[in-house]
């Protein structure tokens, strides 16, 4: 008996300690500073202050059905009808998109960057990589069409977790924009959160996505198999343009291959040859640029 409930205490053990250790890494990331961000970006020569200050923007402040307030700006020095809102991923916040901002600046697009949940100055207090955020997604595509009208032409462009809720956005809530960029997301959530305890802890996901599942859905109220790019992407009938880099050792290429093969009607794929995790741009600018005219060129 004695040795039965000593085994049941180690089992019970086990399961609160990693429910609770991988839960809380999973809603509660480690965020980059906003001063890490500026000097990530300023060294890639992404950010130049001075420049970023002459800009008129527009902030704003709108609701979250959750409960909490979202923050962006918009950025909008042409007279034109079309726009774009940028989509960052998890850890940073929308300084991270100011890379992304100049780039359809400098192809005549107006631009809105803003701060997903629970990052930059943005409310919200967990990460729920793409769950919440879809909606919260919705509410600024709202904003934008109340604000200078709905008969735009709108582009969603994400990054990582932000191309994530991009893609279950429009698979998931509304097909609401003319077109989407998805810049290295994952295909789907568990099968992330799998590839990375191989990575990182050399643990096969038996022993910690059985556990893990129901404390998410217990903690944060949502389901991990739920957030599915993989199933979401078939139901998008606007143009997709998915970018990966070939070595990409946090979210595999492999996965945007999956997203492409499942995504029906117009859609493009680019596998950049240079760079890490999220760094498609950085290390392939001239051709990164090139494949976004060339998915213009094609679709508007």
């Amino acid at each position: 008996m004695k040795k039965l409930l000593i085994g049941l205490f180690i089992v019970l053990s086990y399961i609160f300690i990693v429910g609770f250790f991988f839960t809380n890494r999973m809603m509660y990331i480690k965020k980059k500073t906003d001063e890490e961000i500026i000097k990530r970006e300023t060294t890639l020569g992404f950010y130049n202050q001075n420049d970023y200050d002459a800009l008129e923007k527009k902030f704003f402040t709108i609701p979250s059905s959750f409960g909490y307030s979202i923050k962006g700006t918009l950025v909008a020095p042409y007279e034109t009808n079309r726009y774009i809102i940028i989509c960052h991923g998890v850890t940073v916040n929308r300084l991270n998109s100011v890379k992304y901002m100049n780039l359809f600046l400098e192809k005549g697009w107006n631009v809105v960057i803003y701060d997903h949940r629970r990052h930059g100055e943005s409310g919200g207090k967990t990460t729920s990589y793409g769950h919440y955020e879809k909606f919260d997604l919705q509410a600024v595509v709202h904003w934008l069409k109340k604000e200078v009208g709905d008969s735009i032409i709108l582009g969603i462009h994400g990054e990582s977790m932000g191309a994530v809720t991009t893609l279950l956005y429009a698979g998931m809530v509304e097909d609401g924009a003319d077109f989407y960029i998805a810049d290295c997301p994952f295909s789907e959530l568990e099968a992330q959160l799998s590839y990375r305890l191989k990575v990182e802890f050399k643990l096969p996901s038996v022993l910690v996505m059985p556990i893990a599942k129901p404390f998410v859905q217990l903690r944060d109220r949502y389901s991990i198999k739920g957030v599915s790019p993989l199933k979401a992407v078939s139901n998008i009938r606007n143009p997709v343009l998915f970018i990966h880099s070939k070595d990409d050792d946090y979210i595999p290429a492999e996965m945007s291959k999956q997203l492409f093969q499942q995504k029906k009607g117009p859609k493009k794929l680019f596998i950049a040859e240079k760079g890490s995790h999220a760094m498609s741009y950085a290390e392939n600018r001239k051709k990164y640029s090139d494949v976004i005219d060339e998915f213009f060129a094609d679709i508007l």
